[in-house]
């Protein structure tokens, strides 16, 4: 990173606008930034890290009020820095947070921090970010740096290293975690711990899990808990627990698997007696129920046997009732073949009746259109003549339909006559008056035009004259500040001379008063400085007073300064003198109330030439809207007349068709009102005439039928036995009743031939001829045999469970212990793996905590680093060691490793820094900064510094270290780099010819760069 230019205003000390140009600082590679005590001179570091980070460097930050108290109240405080990193050319642009005056009443009101980011692309500044958070990470990407790691490096703040030089190991750590990234080591050691927590954590569950599986198998079994045996026998074995197989008592977990299989290995053989002892009462049993079972099938044989006898005598007393359901029963099934017949007898009489009322009817509708009790071919007849004239009246209903047409028609051209015949007399009225109108329209254009053709040469002579009297105005104006510029040219050249003789006149008044000052140290005894002698027997005494050395150098820096303003008012006198000659070249003599004149009357001519020219633009507008008018009008009279002779002869077409038309449809309508009514009126008749045919002839059918369903029904009747239909329609029975019979007279026969099949059962008779068997002292055998069963039962399968439960469990216990013994593992890694980052493991023989080991690691690179530097400063006497032992009274584990001794090749021993001199103590603490600075910039990744500052310490050196120090410094400017000392001491002026003076006023600093 290297600067380019800075610019601050009512910053810090600063009230008004300072700009400082770092290039042409850095030109000279060091350079000096001196002042008074208070000036500014730290303010301008302070400027550069505001600029870049959006705030200043240690305990200044925490005040507030960067804004100059200096400054006018509006004045707005602003900090713009141009710097180049890694090749891009940035400026940054900030304001700090600070209260302006409110624009209207009293009081004032908060103005936020703001940031404005460019970048220098192809010669144009393009804006990058506006946000604080947003160009706080563009800077620090760029930089690879925070601002506190920047200060550390970029401005090497002296006082700071040697309070870390002399610091405590836990106060130098502190330092140290600003300016190394170490919380990712910090965040290891804590995830380590966290990690040996959670394995821990885990491993003790997992172990939870076991013991639980390993508590629930002795449950099962009965056996004692394997972590709570019972007190073992004589014989050393533990006893074994209500009749239970014994089990061994182990802590170990990894051992739970081999003492949950001799368990297992014990219940097999419980479970195997057992068994035994259930198939044996399972035999007896099955006995036992075979011999109630035969008992029981006995006793019911002989029971369905007497059952079967009692049941056949009941049969006997029930022929009767059979003999007479089947006769009803066969009647009902002849008179279901003959009823449907009978039945349709009463049909058939309905239709009849129905249809001779429908003929009735119809022929009492057309009786007014035919003669008395006319035949059907009469009817059939009358209603094919009435068709026929309806076939011919529909013809004619296209015509009604054209007549309609042509009537709307005829309308609809009387209207369009109303519209077209006034519309074709008013064109005729316009067509009349709108030629003349437009040729006087275009006369008036042709003036206008050429009143307005001067417009251009009278905007000319505007511009001209408003140019020629700003020149004439700015001339007078000038023509004023060079009369003063000249006399305060001649006043500049006047006090330079007069600096330049006083400065003149001291020097040799201090050479020639040089001799009584060297007079005035000289002591009786003591040899003289200029000669040597002990003796001085006339030594020079002067009257007059002898300028002191510093009299001499504010006498030449007045001078300096009035030169300076001689160079400036020169500059000015020039400057002014060569735009007044440029103003009168423009202007001339003439004075600026003419030139005035000469403007307004320019403007009145431009007014009216303007005035002429808008007149030109309505009236071509108007000319155009008026020429537009004619030509429509023309086409509208055109198109209006040609419609008015089509519309006439179409007209008298259609009355013509409409005058035949109605001649022809009053023919055919007769004597009926219209047409439609006649034909509505004709098929209303026929329409009567085909039904009175219709019904006549159902009527003839429905005899028919009647008097052929009358003889089928009698003979149905006769050959199923019956005399009359009559008889038929009292043997019907409905399907329901029928069907109780049927089921009455079948439920009667399966009676009969169950009984005589039980009857006739070989086993039933067998059993009705064996004795009765002993069925209660069979059922006492019985359940005791099932009792014993059961019971060996239920101690089988409690075994079985046993066994079944005990073998899921030793599965779940295999499963456990496979998941504890890598969690385990992995435990006991995590475990150690924290302790020697914490630094509490035995094996970390230090007891040094991860993050602390990385500091002191860091701080052994700074050491070597520093010491490249310090041995050519201090002339090889002193090197900087770093020490890993602990302080007498640090306990912490972080402070370790971060000790500093310095070693004297003088004396051959290691010291404390305390002990070092105010010179010592800068020099060493100065190579500190400068070594860290190196290792900062390396770790971090950063941009390379190009510009850097080392701030005070100076005033602590011998004039031979000083040297020292300078060829070290001279040394950090390979590479191009730039160098500046902050620094008011007075040796440093003239040994670093490139300087930035911060001049100290009541009114604020200033700043200014000498070359």
């Amino acid at each position: 990173m290297r600067l380019h230019r800075l610019e601050v205003t009512a910053f810090g000390p600063f009230s008004g606008t300072e700009e400082i140009d770092f290039d042409a600082l850095s030109d000279a590679g060091l350079f000096l930034v001196q002042g008074r005590t208070g000036a500014g001179k730290t303010s301008v570091l302070d400027a550069v890290c505001f600029a870049l980070y959006g705030q200043v460097p240690g305990a200044r930050n925490r005040a507030k009020g960067l804004r100059s108290d200096h400054a006018a109240a509006g004045s707005v405080p602003q900090v713009v820095l141009e710097t180049t990193v890694r090749g891009r050319r940035l400026r940054l642009t900030r304001s700090p947070e600070w209260e302006r005056p409110k624009l209207r009443g009293t009081g004032t009101r908060k103005e936020q921090h703001k940031v404005l980011l460019e970048e220098l692309v192809r010669g144009a500044w393009t804006g990058l970010s506006n946000r604080i958070d947003e160009t706080a990470d563009l800077i620090g990407d760029l930089l690879g740096m925070n601002a506190g790691q920047f200060c550390q490096v970029a401005m090497l703040p002296q006082g700071e290293f040697a309070g870390f030089l002399r610091a405590k190991a836990d106060d130098r750590r502190k330092v140290l975690e600003q300016l190394f990234a170490t919380e990712v080591f910090a965040d290891v050691e804590k995830w380590l711990g966290e990690r040996r927590a959670a394995t821990g954590r885990e491993a003790d569950r997992l172990r939870a899990d076991v013991l639980s599986i390993a508590d629930r198998i002795a449950e099962v079994t009965g056996a004692p808990p394997p972590h709570a045996p019972e007190a073992p026998d004589a014989d050393g074995v533990p006893r074994p627990r209500s009749g239970e197989p014994s089990a061994e008592p182990l802590d170990d977990v990894a051992a739970l698997p081999g003492w949950a299989a001799r368990l297992a290995d014990a219940h097999t053989g419980m479970r195997a007696e057992a068994d035994e002892r259930r198939a044996g009462a399972a035999a007896d049993l099955q006995a036992a129920r075979a011999a109630l079972e035969d008992a029981r099938a006995l006793a019911d044989r002989r029971r369905r046997h007497a059952d079967a006898l009692a049941r056949r005598d009941a049969l006997g007393d029930g022929a009767e009732e059979r003999s007479r359901i089947g006769s009803r029963l066969d009647a009902a099934a002849r008179a279901d073949r003959a009823a449907p017949l009978v039945r349709a007898v009463g049909e058939r009489q309905g239709h009849a009746v129905q249809a001779r009322r429908r003929t009735d009817d119809a022929r009492s509708r057309v009786a007014a259109l035919l003669p008395p009790d006319p035949s059907e071919d009469v009817l059939v007849k009358a209603e094919r003549a009435r068709r026929d004239e309806i076939a011919k009246l529909e013809g004619a209903r296209a015509d009604a339909d054209r007549l309609r047409g042509v009537d709307t028609e005829r309308g609809s051209l009387a209207t369009e006559f109303g519209r077209l015949e006034p519309e074709q007399a008013r064109l005729a009225a316009a067509l009349a008056d709108l030629p003349a109108a437009v040729e006087a329209r275009r006369a008036a254009l042709g003036e206008a035009r050429l009143a307005a053709a001067g417009l251009p040469g009278a905007e000319a002579a505007l511009a001209d004259a408003r140019r020629r009297l700003d020149a004439a105005q700015r001339r007078d104006q000038v023509e004023h500040l060079l009369a003063e510029a000249e006399a305060a040219h001649r006043d500049a050249v006047d006090a330079a001379q007069e600096a330049r003789d006083r400065v003149q006149e001291l020097r040799q008044a201090r050479l020639d008063g040089m001799a009584a000052v060297l007079a005035d140290d000289l002591r009786d005894g003591e040899p003289c400085r200029v000669c040597g002698s002990t003796e001085h027997p006339a030594p020079v005494a002067s009257l007059a007073v002898v300028p002191t050395e510093d009299r001499v150098e504010r006498a030449q820096a007045e001078y300096e300064a009035a030169g300076a303003r001689r160079e400036e008012e020169s500059t000015r006198v020039g400057r002014l003198r060569a735009e007044h000659d440029g103003l009168l070249e423009t202007a001339g003599e003439t004075t600026t109330e003419a030139l005035a004149a000469e403007l307004d009357g320019a403007r009145e001519a431009l007014a009216a030439a303007e005035a002429r020219a808008a007149e030109a633009e309505r009236l071509e507008a108007v000319l155009h809207r008026d020429e537009r008018e004619l030509e429509r009008v023309r086409d509208a009279a055109r198109d209006n007349d040609r419609r008015l002779t089509e519309n006439r002869a179409r007209d008298r077409e259609l009355a013509a068709e409409q005058e035949r038309l109605r001649a022809e449809l009053d023919e055919a309508r007769g004597e009926d009102a219209t047409l439609e009514s006649r034909i509505v009126r004709l098929g209303g008749e026929a329409g009567a005439l085909a039904a009175a045919v219709e019904a006549q002839r159902e009527a003839a059918r429905a005899a028919d039928e009647l008097a052929a369903a009358r003889a089928r029904a009698k003979a149905a009747a006769q050959a199923q036995g019956f005399r009359t239909p009559e008889e038929v329609l009292a043997a019907e029975l409905p399907d329901e009743d029928q069907g109780d019979l049927r089921d009455r007279l079948r439920r009667f026969e399966d009676e009969e031939a169950g009984v005589r099949d039980l009857l006739n059962d070989p086993d039933l008779v067998a059993a009705a001829a064996a004795p009765d068997p002993d069925l209660p002292d069979l059922h006492e055998r019985f359940a005791a045999a099932e009792s014993a069963h059961t019971e060996a039962a239920s101690a089988a399968h409690t075994a079985a469970l046993r066994c079944d439960r005990l073998a899921d469990l030793r599965a779940r216990l295999d499963t456990a212990v496979r998941a504890w013994e890598p969690a385990a593992g992995r435990h006991e890694v995590a475990r150690r793996l924290a302790g020697l980052a914490s630094g509490k493991d035995p094996a970390n023989r230090r007891a040094m905590s991860l993050p602390a080991y990385v500091l002191a690691a860091r701080l052994e690179q700074v050491v070597a680093a520093a010491n490249e530097r310090l041995a050519r400063m201090s002339g090889g006497r002193y090197e900087l060691v770093h020490t890993i032992e602990k302080a007498a009274g640090d306990r912490s584990r972080s402070a370790g490793g971060l000790g500093l001794r310095v070693a004297d090749a003088w004396t051959g021993q290691d010291r404390d820094p305390v002990t070092l001199s105010g010179g010592e103590s800068f020099i060493t603490s100065l190579s500190l900064a400068l070594g860290l600075a190196d290792v900062v910039t390396a770790e971090t990744g950063g941009a390379e510094i190009g510009t850097l500052f080392v701030d005070e310490g100076f005033g602590t050196l011998d004039a031979e270290t000083l040297d020292e120090v300078m060829d070290v410094l001279d040394g950090l400017r390979d590479g191009g780099r730039a160098v500046g000392i902050v620094s008011h001491v007075a040796e440093l002026r003239a040994r670093i010819p490139a300087q930035l003076r911060i001049t100290k006023e009541r009114a604020g600093s200033t700043a200014k760069i000498v070359v």
